[in-house]
């Protein structure tokens, strides 16, 4: 089977970036895991308090499955917390939980970029899951028509890794800022929660990076940028 070594060269950097990530923020998780928080909360504990704190009680908060697989779904207005998160009480679950409230605050008060990546989303998706069957296609066939229209769908994913930087960095700016101003905890421990949320956000960028070489690859390989075709 035949591998493009253009390929190769442009997805292997943002694939190494991508595992050098998710290494450091399993790893900090996992070091913070074991660090209990003064005040004893446990991550829904954090994240309601800081939900009620901010004048938010139409948010539900609810265990999912899964592993780091937190998040806040702004349609059903509902945060949802890995049992790691959930049920433990520890500097990473308070961190991750309130980081997750953060979103809440975010969608509550209208924040723009929230509202933009939530609007790209099924342009995203499309564009994620199709651009590439449709870039190749029309390589396969001749046509610059498949070939700008796949690449004009991958665009569209690589636009919303890029609009998810702010929101997630927002995120955590009023998740770390709110965790000590609430009393969650101790202004010493949220510097310890706020790495777990540092690292989580080079995960973010590893993505947006990765996206942004496979666009550039996707360009140089259609011959539209530094002048390559074959």
């Amino acid at each position: 089977m035949y591998i493009d070594p253009l390929y190769i060269a442009f997805a292997l950097p943002g694939l190494i970036l991508a595992m050098l990530a998710t290494f450091y923020v399993k790893s900090t998780f996992a070091r913070y895991s074991k660090v209990r928080p003064r005040s004893g909360m446990t991550g829904a504990q954090a994240a309601y308090e800081m939900l009620r704190r901010s004048g938010i009680d139409s948010v539900r908060i609810e265990r999912a499955g899964g592993f780091l697989s937190d998040h806040y779904d702004p349609t059903a207005k509902v945060l949802r917390l890995s049992p790691d998160v959930y049920d433990k009480s520890s500097l990473s679950a308070i961190g991750v939980a309130c980081h997750e409230a953060g979103h809440a605050l975010q969608d509550a008060q209208s924040y723009y970029w929230l509202g933009l990546r939530s609007s790209l989303v099924p342009a995203a998706t499309i564009g994620s899951n199709l651009s590439y069957l449709v870039f190749f296609l029309g390589l396969f066939v001749g046509s610059m028509g498949l070939v700008k229209l796949g690449i004009l769908m991958f665009a569209m994913a690589v636009l919303f890794t890029i609009v998810t930087l702010p929101v997630e960095w927002n995120a955590s700016a009023r998740a770390k800022q709110a965790m000590v101003e609430y009393g969650i905890v101790s202004q010493q421990e949220g510097t310890a929660a706020g790495d777990v949320l540092n690292a989580a956000f080079m995960t973010y960028v590893a993505a947006t990076i990765s996206a942004i070489l496979t666009l550039l690859y996707y360009l140089m390989r259609a011959g539209l940028l530094g002048n390559r075709r074959d």
